[in-house]
C-alpha cells in the first residue's frame, strides 16, 4: 500500500513548480474576479491594448463583471479537469463546455440573450459525455459484482495517468 500511494506523492522539482502554479492560481482567484473593479463605468474603455465598446450593457465595468464571473468559474474547472484522478473527471466537460459557450458569446460582441440558448450547443458534447461515464461506472459496477476486487483497486484500473500536460491534452485528440 505504501508504494502504491508514493507514487502519487511525487517530489521532484517539475511537479513542485506545476503544483505551485496550480497552487497559487488557485489562491489568486478571488482577486482575478474583483479585476473588473479598474474597469471604468462607461460604454467605452481605452487601454494601450484595445479599446472595447460595450453595446448592449452600456458599461464596459458591467462587461467585465460578467466575463469574470463565466472566466474564473471555467478557470477553476479547467483545473480540476487537469488535476482529477477519478474516472469519472470526463463529466467535468460538461461545465466547462458551458462556461466557454458564455464567454465566446461575451466576447463576439455584448449578447443581450448570454445564458438563454447555450443548452442547444451543448446537446453534442452531453450526448457523448454522459454515456460514456455511464458506461465505465456500469463497467466498474458489473466487475464488483464479478471480482472480488474492492472500488478502490477498479478506480485505480480505470485511471488514466499520462505522463505530462500535453500527453494529457493529446489523449483527447
Amino acid at each position: 500500500m505504501t508504494k502504491q500511494k508514493s507514487k502519487f506523492l511525487k517530489t521532484d522539482k517539475k511537479s513542485l513548480i506545476v503544483g505551485s502554479i496550480v497552487a497559487t492560481l488557485i489562491a489568486i482567484t478571488p482577486y482575478l474576479f474583483y479585476l473588473y473593479e479598474s474597469v471604468p463605468d462607461t460604454p467605452v474603455w481605452n487601454t494601450f491594448l484595445f479599446t472595447y465598446t460595450s453595446y448592449n450593457y452600456q458599461s464596459a465595468n458591467v462587461a467585465m463583471w460578467i466575463l469574470t464571473s463565466k472566466a474564473i468559474p471555467l478557470l477553476l474547472l479547467l483545473i480540476w479537469f487537469f488535476t482529477c484522478r477519478h474516472w469519472w473527471y470526463h463529466v467535468l466537460l460538461v461545465p466547462i463546455s458551458m462556461y466557454i459557450f458564455q464567454v465566446f458569446g461575451l466576447i463576439n460582441g455584448d449578447s443581450r440573450y448570454l445564458d438563454e440558448f447555450q443548452l442547444i450547443y451543448m446537446i453534442p458534447v452531453m450526448a457523448v459525455i454522459i454515456p460514456s461515464i455511464y458506461l465505465v461506472k456500469a463497467r466498474i459496477f458489473n466487475q464488483i459484482n464479478e471480482a472480488s476486487k474492492s472500488m478502490e483497486e477498479l478506480e485505480e484500473e480505470f485511471k488514466m495517468s499520462p505522463k505530462n500536460f500535453w500527453q494529457r491534452i493529446k489523449q483527447y485528440f
